[in-house]
């Protein structure tokens, strides 16, 4: 079982939590804190064997711990996500495999997308694909039709694999902190359509991917990993592509990796990662 942690800082938290541990027999296996020490916040993650007092142990730390702790216990390992696709499959056909020999930490509920392209791979590892076409619709109506479906499978995360659709405020607001999104790491310098041409007649260097957890403020939410590659001048823009998508690809796994794994603590629109 894994508990987060995040609080003001004080001496003594450390021992604080290792007491109240301890004394509903918890045996801690791994510990990991970090002080912000501008904010004054401490962050820990704590790993721990014997979950048979699972009810009351939150309410125990929040008796040690400053009035504005945020405690959150995960007895279960896997999450349940939900998938939203647009036309692009490479971060999609990743999950998928991840999902179907168990090594993704989730359970992939189903995948929308906003067009069908994707639909034949999904349903090829059995699992449910829903179309939802933007066109002709409002983006309330569009984002209602999305959010019947969602709710229906209550996951833990959205996965945005390279969905290319913007979403509302209303929409992110029910979903805080639990929709996570991938994108190149070009922005804000190549904005737009093709975004690799962009790069590619600039003659970058190196390629990016963030990954991060989506906001009101286009792709500025908190960052939860990235990854770059060098490149070089011998790449044609079909080699640069390929490479940029592979990018995002390893970037996306990581980012889901780290938040299925109970890793990431998020404050003031950033994250502490204990890697």
């Amino acid at each position: 079982m894994v508990i987060l942690i995040q609080c003001n800082d004080r001496v003594g938290l450390v021992a604080d939590i290792a007491s109240v541990l301890a004394k509903a027999g918890y045996n801690i296996v791994a510990m990991r804190e970090h002080v912000d020490v501008e904010e004054k916040r401490f962050f820990v993650r704590v790993m721990v064997e014997n979950i048979s007092n699972i009810q009351n142990i939150e309410k125990d730390l929040m008796k040690v711990l400053p009035d504005d702790a945020i405690v959150r216990v995960n007895p279960l390992p896997d999450k349940k996500i939900v998938v939203l696709v647009t036309r692009e499959y490479h971060c999609l056909s990743d999950i998928l495999i991840r999902n179907h020999f168990k090594t993704l930490g989730a359970d992939v509920q189903c995948v929308i997308g906003n067009h069908d392209d994707l639909k034949d791979i999904t349903e090829q590892f059995g699992i449910p694909f829903y179309l939802v076409s933007h066109e002709s619709k409002s983006r309330e109506k569009f984002e209602d039709e999305i959010l019947d479906i969602v709710t229906r499978y209550n996951p833990d995360f959205l996965i945005l694999a390279k969905f290319m659709r913007i979403l509302s405020p209303g929409f992110i607001s029910s979903f805080k902190m639990r929709i996570i999104n991938i994108h190149h790491s070009f922005l804000p310098a190549f904005i737009g359509a093709n975004p690799y041409k962009q790069a590619y007649k600039r003659g970058v260097k190196i390629i990016g991917a963030t990954a991060h957890f989506i906001t009101n403020d286009l792709d500025e939410g908190p960052i939860i990993t990235q990854k770059i590659i060098t490149v070089n001048h011998s790449l044609l823009l079909p080699d640069l592509i390929k490479a940029g998508r592979e990018n995002e690809t390893a970037a996306l796994a990581r980012a889901m990796q780290l938040v299925f794994d109970d890793r990431v603590l998020v404050y003031s629109n950033k994250t502490v990662v204990f890697e």
